[in-house]
Order: C-alpha cells, then sequence, then structure tokens
C-alpha cells in the first residue's frame, strides 16, 4: 500500500475530517506559514506525543519537502499507525496553490 499522499489527496481529506495531519517542522518554519487544521509536533517530540495521537484515524505527516515527514510515517507505520507522508511537503502544497495560515505565511527554509 502506498503510504503517500498528494497536497491535494491531503487538502480533500482534511476538509472531509478523515485524517488527523501533523507539522513535524521546527518551531520557525511553523509560525512562518503553515496548513489551517494541521496540529503541530515537532520531530524531535513525536516519540513522546505518540500516545496523544488516535490509533484509529489515519495519521498524515508533513515537513518542508517531505524528507522529515517520511521518517515519521516509517516510524509510526511500524508501531501500528495507519500513518501516511504528504509527498512534496509544505513546498509542494504551497506551489500547487493551496492556502497557507496565516494569509501572509510562507514556506521558510528549514
Amino acid at each position: 500500500m502506498d503510504s503517500d499522499y498528494t497536497p491535494q489527496q491531503v487538502a480533500e481529506l482534511l476538509e472531509q475530517g478523515a485524517i488527523q495531519l501533523i507539522d513535524v517542522r521546527q518551531p520557525h518554519e511553523h509560525d512562518a506559514g503553515r496548513i489551517a487544521g494541521a496540529r503541530y509536533i515537532e520531530l524531535t517530540q513525536l516519540t513522546a506525543q505518540a500516545e496523544t495521537i488516535d490509533r484509529d484515524q489515519p495519521v498524515v505527516f508533513y515537513c518542508r519537502v517531505g524528507g522529515r515527514s517520511a521518517m515519521a510515517t516509517e516510524a509510526f507505520r511500524g508501531a501500528g499507525f495507519d500513518a501516511h507522508n504528504m509527498v512534496g511537503g509544505l513546498l509542494e502544497w504551497d506551489a500547487t496553490g493551496l492556502p497557507l495560515e496565516p494569509a501572509d505565511g510562507y514556506v521558510a527554509a528549514d
């Protein structure tokens, strides 16, 4: 089973309330611009926060380009979660024309 979703797929699933979307970037990146409705858990805190993530709903991780979120996806799949990576990360989301919050948000360098 393919564990990657495109930003368009993530946007649709998020709108339907079908996924938990988690931003695993660094604080300055999250502050600069993010996806509305996503939860923020820095990559280094994910293990400690794992029990706060619902195992009964698919979880999608995102970062700037998809590398860090791919690591998170692999680890959570290994732990029995229905985990997915947003391919291309926030750069791809933004390039597709999908909205960032705040309104003047941007994709910060990692």
